[in-house]
């Protein structure tokens, strides 16, 4: 039994980072595979947007123009959308990649008709380079998505278990929240989630699932309706 029919997953490259932080992991891949074939077994339609940290971050070219910075970063989701593509088919999943800058040798453009087919004949399909604009995050860009391809949930794969009202890292005392509504989160100034990838889930309805990709089966129990992480609606 599924609670939600389509999902939208936005993935972080940290989160298919090798042990040293760096490039693909093959067990960080395998894990979140194994778990996207499982929910696709299980009937749900599934779309991923996934960053590109594990290679290049925006912020690293501090001495750079931020657009050029921020389209280095958008080819960096098309490696691990790749990456992504070829572990699930490995599988035995179908599985299409579509990017918002033009890479036809590669992937498909982005056109939402074909990804919306592409999910009614039972593929995944992985959004790479965000929204294909500069100064947007991937956040941002998966919010897009999910608006566009009407997903039921968003759901926030993040490094940590949830949304807290402070760094876990450095407060120990942090405090979880388990729910929130959109405009909670946005006036208590949080940054775990993109404010503008926020906004345009509040502005359609989205519901936003932040939860640790790193506990056992996280993304299987989210879409079976299980209450982890943190939720914003």
């Amino acid at each position: 039994m599924v609670k939600y029919k389509r999902v939208l997953i936005k993935i972080s490259g940290e989160a298919l980072a090798a042990e040293n932080g760096f490039g693909i992991g093959s067990k960080s891949v395998d894990d979140v595979v194994e778990q996207i074939k499982k929910i696709r077994e299980m009937g749900v339609e599934v779309g991923v947007v996934v960053g590109g940290g594990n290679f290049w971050r925006g912020r690293q070219g501090t001495e750079m123009d931020r657009t050029t910075a921020d389209h280095m970063g958008m080819l960096a989701t098309v490696i691990n959308a790749l990456a992504l593509q070829d572990a699930l088919e490995q599988k035995g999943v179908q599985t299409r990649v579509q990017t918002a800058l033009t890479i036809s040798r590669v992937a498909e453009p982005y056109i939402l008709r074909k990804a919306i087919r592409h999910f009614e004949k039972g593929r995944v399909v992985v959004f790479a380079c965000g929204t294909g604009n500069p100064y947007f995050s991937t956040d941002t860009g998966a919010a897009l998505r999910a608006a566009e391809i009407h997903a039921d949930a968003l759901l926030m794969a993040k490094n940590i278990d949830g949304i807290y009202d402070s760094d876990p890292k450095k407060n120990p005392v942090a405090v979880k929240f388990d729910r929130l509504s959109y405009m909670d989160y946005i006036q208590k100034g949080l940054t775990a989630l993109d404010t503008t990838a926020v906004s345009l889930c509040m502005d359609n309805k989205i519901t936003i699932i932040a939860f640790g990709l790193n506990e056992e089966n996280s993304i299987v129990r989210v879409v079976s309706g299980e209450k982890i992480g943190t939720v914003i609606e």
